[in-house]
């Protein structure tokens, strides 16, 4: 299948992402935070390692959100910089020395290890992404001036404020109007929001979406679609359960052309079972990826983004859905094994894994 795209000669950007990127803060290894006596920096955010990854598979991509003008702030800008992520729309605010007025989010995470689960402690109330309002950013120039090919964003910029409701109603209607392909990650965060907030914010926004992601607690919560055969706990999916309730989602939203998961079995923190399904709603075909059993995790932070980012370079680049899913399916579960939330793969180790090439070693 090919979506009808902007053509890359009348736009300046491949790919925006919207969200928010904070600072994370780990201890080496699989460590615990209440005993670290070192923490390793990392940057990212759901929306911008989306951004982040095709900047380093060869597209040209921008990020919007929120900076501060103080050397945390000059951290993401160095980290979205050095991959040629371009931040120019990103508004910059002014510290006023304490973080009273804005700060810039971090997260403390513990990379878990066998029978105990990875953990993120949120420190990001007061962010400058939260901040942001319509009038920050110059969006006419950025949509219809510069031009833009897909706009990524999703529930986690939604969520943090009524500020970044109203720019995300604002800036999906305004890339409908311009023909930008538009791609949003439900990801719900229950330490951030409820799921009635959620549902609420989000079925208006559903009629300019394109591409739809996310997993069954996602669509539970965010969207308010229950899948028959799930207990409370999310322990097993029921594949054609799921596809039943894909179709009803596609069915309820017709502007919605592609709708994708990943496929997580937890064996422990540090083993998963992998995969993921893409949904074409014209042709009402499922396709699945590559499956990854008893995949060795070194930081399972980033997956789903890198999931995301795989199927997005795909349709850029007019690969066939089969091929999206494939890509977006090796991407995710590579990304898994290196530290931090951001891709460290290029297009080459990319394309070897996604045609199914094995893990020997390269000499």
């Amino acid at each position: 299948m090919t979506l009808p795209l902007r053509a890359q000669e009348e736009c300046r950007y491949d790919l925006i992402s919207l969200g928010e990127t904070m600072v994370r803060l780990s201890p080496p290894g699989h460590g615990r935070i209440e005993f670290a006596d070192q923490l390793e920096v990392w940057v990212g955010g759901g929306e911008y390692n989306v951004a982040y990854a095709l900047s380093r598979l060869g597209l040209r991509t921008g990020w919007v959100g929120g900076l501060v003008d103080n050397p945390v702030g000059r951290i993401v800008l160095r980290h979205a910089r050095g991959m040629g992520v371009d931040c120019g729309y990103a508004p910059v605010m002014k510290y006023d020395g304490v973080g009273r007025e804005c700060r810039m989010g971090l997260n403390f995470t513990e990379v878990g290890a066998g029978p105990r689960a990875s953990v993120t402690l949120y420190d990001r109330g007061h962010s400058a992404t939260s901040k942001m309002k319509v009038s920050d950013v110059d969006w006419e120039k950025l949509f219809r001036r510069d031009g833009v090919r897909w706009l990524h964003t999703g529930g986690i910029f939604t969520c943090l404020s009524e500020n970044t409701r109203e720019i995300a109603a604002h800036v999906l209607k305004l890339a409908k109007e311009t023909g930008t392909m538009v791609s949003y990650d439900l990801n719900f965060r229950s330490k951030l929001w409820s799921s009635e907030e959620a549902i609420a914010t989000t079925r208006p926004l559903a009629q300019y979406i394109d591409c739809l992601i996310g997993n069954e607690e996602d669509f539970q919560a965010v969207l308010g679609y229950e899948i028959e055969g799930v207990d409370d706990n999310l322990s097993a999916l029921p594949i054609e359960s799921y596809k039943s309730m894909v179709r009803k989602v596609a069915g309820d939203y017709p502007n919605l052309k592609i709708i994708g998961t990943t496929l997580r079995e937890v064996v422990s923190a540090t083993v998963n079972n992998w995969s993921a399904i893409l949904y074409d709603a014209a042709a009402d075909q499922f396709y699945k990826g590559p499956e990854f059993e008893g995949m060795e995790i070194e930081d399972r932070v980033g997956g789903g983004d890198g999931f995301a980012s795989g199927f997005a370079f795909a349709f850029l680049n007019g690969y066939s859905a089969q091929e999206a899913v494939n890509l977006g399916t090796a991407h995710g579960a590579m990304l898994q094994t290196t530290r931090g939330d951001t891709s460290q793969i290029n297009l080459t180790e990319l394309l070897h894994v996604a045609k199914g090439g094995s893990a020997r070693i390269n000499r």
